[in-house]
């Protein structure tokens, strides 16, 4: 073929992806969620002369464009597969895979974050519980890289003196350690949390740690929906689902579940089975991150209560708990101010348990 018709063929081809995918991307009508990403895709920006002169709009029209692209998640696996098996990059978007586990690079440690976290837990201490007969707890939950990072030569903070600071910044409370309880297999491949069905021996030191007694009765059930978890999007490869084991019994199908979310109480489930076949099936212990909800177990053999001030992670371990308490309130303060939990909770000589992951501890801006 003579080089000019080259030339002609492959400007046309160019041409055609060119124009072809322009034409496409203004006509397709605009993805408003990324089921793979589990967030919110940018708009097409509202077009005003403010918006322009001061160039907000073509930073937010970039920004639209890049979450509309066609075919977006196809040539994000194909960047991802790239980066892994061409290039040998050890990571994608701070995304990495090791020993079959998907992780997420946590570096560096922000002491400024641990000190508002702290800072947080001090304002909840010396408002509600400082003079009155409460047993406060504090314990914190490692990430996945905590197993994997340093040892597969990624970034890793220095986790133990991580554990060191949070422990010092909040000297007022008894800390209780679980690290020693876990390793990488108690938590799902391709999502953060732990396995529910695997931390009973860590529900068990926790209880015991504030006095109480658990027999660990369960019956394991099996959710019979695939899951994939949230690095499954963020990796943009395609990591095999898991299954989700979520444990039963008798009292806890006994209990009364009360969501305070619009301020009056709704009974709900300790299981919302309607979430386990949503986009998350993770929200299925107890309805995800909501900001106030109670739990009254009628069976209780003695009248303690449990206030549990925690992130995501509390969700599935606080039903293994339930059985030592009458009543177990969970608080998330990164969706209720601190000052309004008094409205909802009379701290008078309960346990109270701060459980949060390091995950939040290193970025706690969301603490309110």
């Amino acid at each position: 073929m003579p080089t000019k018709v080259k030339n002609i063929v492959s400007v046309c081809i160019m041409a055609v992806l060119l124009f072809g995918l322009s034409f496409y991307c203004w006509a397709k009508p605009a993805d408003e969620f990324s089921d793979s990403e589990r967030r919110k895709l940018d708009q097409f920006p509202e077009l005003t002369w403010d918006s322009i002169l001061s160039g907000d709009f073509m930073k937010d029209f970039e920004d639209y464009t890049l979450d509309q692209f066609p075919m977006r998640d196809d040539f994000r696996t194909l960047k991802a597969f790239s980066r892994f098996y061409l290039f040998w990059q050890k990571d994608n978007n701070d995304i990495y895979i090791e020993d079959g586990y998907a992780s997420k690079i946590e570096y560096p440690m922000s002491e400024s974050s641990m000190n508002h976290a702290a800072e947080r837990f001090q304002y909840l201490y010396d408002k509600y519980m400082a003079d009155k007969a409460c047993n406060v707890y504090f314990s914190i939950v490692p990430d996945k890289s905590y197993f994997l990072a340093e040892q597969n030569g990624y970034l890793s903070m220095d986790y133990d003196k991580f554990f060191e600071l949070m422990q010092e910044k909040t000297d007022f409370m008894e800390y209780i350690d679980i690290t020693g309880l876990l390793d990488i297999t108690d938590y799902y491949k391709t999502d953060t949390h732990w396995r529910q069905e695997k931390i009973m021996d860590v529900a068990q030191k926790l209880a015991e740690s504030m006095g109480v007694t658990l027999s660990g009765n369960y019956t394991q059930q099996t959710l019979d929906n695939p899951f994939y978890g949230v690095y499954y999007g963020q990796s943009a490869l395609p990591l095999s689902p898991e299954t989700i084991y979520y444990m039963t019994s008798d009292i806890l199908e006994d209990c009364k579940v009360y969501n305070y979310e619009t301020g009056s109480p709704v009974e709900m489930s300790i299981y919302d089975m309607e979430k386990a076949y949503g986009k998350d099936p993770y929200e299925m212990f107890l309805s995800g991150s909501l900001p106030l909800i109670t739990i009254e177990n009628p069976n209780a053999t003695t009248d303690k209560e449990l206030v549990i001030f925690r992130d995501s992670f509390g969700s599935s371990i606080t039903p293994l708990l339930v059985e030592g308490y009458a009543k177990i309130t969970l608080v998330d303060i990164r969706y209720i101010t601190s000052d309004l939990v008094g409205m909802f909770v009379d701290f008078e000589d309960q346990d109270v348990l701060f459980l949060y992951s390091t995950l939040v501890l290193n970025s706690s801006t969301t603490l309110r």
